[in-house]
């Protein structure tokens, strides 16, 4: 068949013969400083809840509002291709953070440090490599698949991008439109509205947080008949924002799991417990003694692992069908795309050459096998190199149909690690260092899994536009690069801001351990170092025989100073001098570290995890997809249902819109699509970079200004009604009811005239 430059008879919005300034300095620079920034944002928010929103449509919102700013100040007026550019360098963060949030953490779990080679490695390595593995499918996918192949996010982008194209795109693309027409303005009006979520994102977590203004958590507890179940809410505007974005749909389901958890499972084990006079397995604790939280750690996470594991699972066998077609169709399509010998490429079909892909993909794993942070062998790189390609094709083909959210990359990541452990155990590789070396397998294919996705909708985006693809794959991988240099110090970061060092002597009394055969060190790291500057010796407890098992610091004459409790999947929420300290559950971190251990050392209470499988099938029946209600019952209640009410918010805009003049004509689908790229969107969107930088923020600095932290939480514990007085959880919804009120009063749309 000869080459067909345009197959799918789509008219860029930039004609290829068009030359106008593109990768340049400037575009690649502010690309590479958003990507890193709303990678922070989503890296945060993983850790928290588990999920990311796609960062595409805020970033290119900002760059061009800021090109616009360079422009008033005297700079050259900027080019709808330098917009995409820096789009596209800024979109790899989120992935990447994805990636990173879901994997790495577990490695803290399984029993090792956080070392900061081991994340930038996997991190550059699997970003770089799903990048990569995704150019040679770019033009079956995005120029041939048009028409099959939506990519949403990345259409709506391109929609963002050309709504506000300067006058110099807009003539090269021979579209006339005054400076004071309905779209320029339009254009500003989107911008001001990101920039106003993003300024009370922030400044509402500061006051929240930092200067102590009222709780972050308005919780409320029951009595009989449903004794030891609770409900409560983090009154955060980032959680609100991911409900809004997500939807109704997702967020009521994630929200239902959590109901499940707090008000049926966790008051029916008190119930039928209550009366032992033994403690149950895996729980050290007699069940009468025990509060929510301890029945949920001890009981309910297993069963939500085991939960989402099953969803994930099931998600992608669904997706079996589309898997097939995407293989087929990326390896149909590699060496496709040239031209007849002597004529020339059209710049908006040039690709990085296949041969230089390729040498790229072989460097990395070569890189790979030889990494002694990642503890990696030969079988492991092989397994990298075959799970990489298959889910970066997966990936890329699912995120055109169904979109970066509802793309099953957790599924992937759960699927290569239990296939990966199977054979490590058949092999009878089942020592702490396979840990190690399953779960950079793993996080290096999830990464690679997200990053190929993403990619997908920036070529898209590009495609529309008229962008060069070629100079789209170096700033993508640039932005993946930088990216993933800033992230690895943020995650050690947020841990430490959140570690608690517990006094041994209220954990482990009495326990001493031979010293002279301990060789690492550690110190006290954030605020409580200041009490105590002294180097110990660490002992890895591996069980909980006479104290919970984990990282200890110990003295040189044996005895035990301090239990390590990280901030991340933590268990204890204050440090001894009463100061509250935030967590970061991981779900999905967590729910590797399970499946690691589970089959190598075969650890698990396989009893609950089963528990929690028959979850997703019973839903599965009902023809309910789990994996979101599975997440729910995994997560704690509080950080469910503000998404819950953030959908709700969205779901009571988009009714109210829908009846307006301008929705009559669209289907449910055109509908759906023109309240992702409504006001709403957008300040939901500022919502949850403000208040997940924000938070960010707080963590580090709280290491530095200690005495000004204590000092507010005195003051609040004493004087601050929205704080510590008898109505302070009530009270705490005053100010959390305004940034809702706001949201849906942004997402209205007016009227048509």
């Amino acid at each position: 068949m000869p080459y067909d430059p345009n197959p799918a008879g789509v008219k860029p919005y930039i004609p290829a013969t068009a030359q106008l300034p593109e990768m340049t300095i400037r575009a690649l620079v502010m690309g590479v400083v958003l990507g890193m920034i709303f990678g922070a944002s989503s890296l945060y928010l993983v850790l928290k809840v588990g999920l990311t929103v796609s960062a595409s449509i805020p970033v290119a919102v900002i760059a061009i509002t800021l090109f616009g700013l360079f422009k008033k100040m005297g700079g050259r007026e900027s080019t709808i291709l330098e917009n995409s550019i820096t789009q596209t360098a800024g979109s790899a963060g989120e992935s990447l953070a994805f990636g990173l949030g879901v994997t790495m953490p577990a490695i803290m779990i399984l029993g090792f440090d956080l070392e900061i080679s081991r994340v930038m490695l996997v991190g550059v390595l699997g970003g770089l490599l799903g990048i990569l593995m995704m150019i040679p499918m770019r033009r079956t996918m995005i120029v041939e698949q048009h028409r099959e192949l939506k990519y949403p996010e990345g259409t709506a982008c391109a929609e963002v991008l050309k709504a506000a194209a300067t006058e110099t795109s807009r003539a090269a693309a021979g579209e006339v439109r005054e400076a004071g027409s309905d779209a320029a303005v339009e254009a500003k009006r989107r911008a001001a509205i990101i920039f106003a979520g993003f300024g009370v994102g922030l400044l509402y977590k500061v006051a929240n947080v930092s200067l102590k203004g009222w709780k972050d958590v308005a919780n409320f507890e029951f009595g009989a008949p449903l004794k030891a179940g609770s409900a409560g809410a983090e009154v955060s505007p980032e959680l609100v924002g991911v409900g809004y974005i997500i939807g109704p749909r997702i967020a009521f389901t994630m929200a239902a799991g959590g109901v499940l958890s707090y008000l049926l499972l966790i008051p029916m084990i008190k119930f039928f417990g209550e009366l032992l006079t033994v403690p149950v397995a895996p729980g050290t604790m007699l069940i009468k003694d025990m509060s929510p939280d301890d029945i949920r750690d001890a009981y309910v996470l297993y069963i939500g692992a085991g939960a989402v594991a099953a969803g994930g699972l099931i998600s992608l066998v669904r997706s079996l069908p589309s898997i097939w077609n995407g293989l087929k169709g990326g390896l149909a399509g590699m060496g496709k795309g040239k031209p007849a010998a002597g004529t020339a490429l059209l710049r908006t079909d040039q690709d990085i050459p296949f041969k230089w892909v390729a040498i790229g993909c072989l460097a990395i794993i070569a890189i790979i096998t030889f990494a002694t942070p990642l503890h990696m062998n030969l079988l492991g790189a092989l397994l990298i190199l075959v799970f990489g390609f298959l889910f970066a094709t997966v990936s890329s083909r699912l995120t055109g149909e169904v979109g970066s959210s509802s793309n099953p990359i957790s599924g992937m990541a759960v699927a290569t690690l239990l296939f990966t452990c199977l054979i490590f155990l058949v092999l009878g590789w089942t020592g702490g260092q396979y840990y190690v070396t399953a779960l950079s397998v793993g996080a290096i294919v999830c990464i690679a899994a997200s990053n190929a996705g993403t990619t997908s909708q920036d070529l898209k985006t590009g495609f529309l536009v008229g962008s060069t693809p070629r100079l789209q794959q170096y700033a993508i991988l640039c932005g993946a690069f930088a990216s993933a240099l800033i992230l690895g110090p943020i995650l050690l970061k947020l841990n430490d801001a959140g570690t608690v060092y517990v006094p041994a002597a209220q954990v482990a009394p009495g326990l001493v351990v031979d010293a002279s055969k301990l060789v690492e060190t550690g110190r006290l790291q954030g605020p409580q170092a200041e009490i105590d500057a002294r180097t110990y010796k660490v002992w890895r407890k591996p069980d909980a025989v006479g104290g919970p098992a984990g990282k200890y610091l110990v003295g040189d004459d044996g005895r035990l100073a301090y239990l390590v409790d990280p901030g991340i999947n933590g268990k204890y929420d204050k440090r001894p001098d009463g100061t509250e300290v935030k967590k970061y559950d991981a779900p999905k971190a967590v729910l590797m570290s399970y499946i690691i251990k589970g089959i190598l050392d075969q650890q698990l209470p396989w009893t609950l995890v089963l528990f929690g499988v028959m979850i997703s099938v019973v839903l599965e029946l009902a023809g309910i997809q789990a994996l979101a209600f599975s997440v729910g019952v995994y997560l704690p209640l509080v950080s469910t249902l503000p998404i819950a009410v953030g959908g709700a918010v969205r779901w009571l805009a988009d009714r109210r819109n829908n009846r307006l003049p301008q929705y009559a004509r669209l289907d449910a689908e055109e509908r759906t699509a023109a309240g992702d790229r409504s006001s709403g969107t957008l300040l939901a969107s500022g919502y949850i970079a403000g208040g997940a930088l924000a938070g960010i923020v707080i963590a580090i600095t709280a290491g530095v200004m200690t005495n000004f932290d204590s000092m507010m939480a005195k003051w609040a514990e004493g004087s601050n009604p929205f704080v510590s007085g008898p109505n302070a959880d009530l009270l705490s919804l005053i100010p959390y009811a305004a940034i809702i009120v706001l949201l849906y009063w942004v997402a209205r749309e007016k009227p048509a005239k």
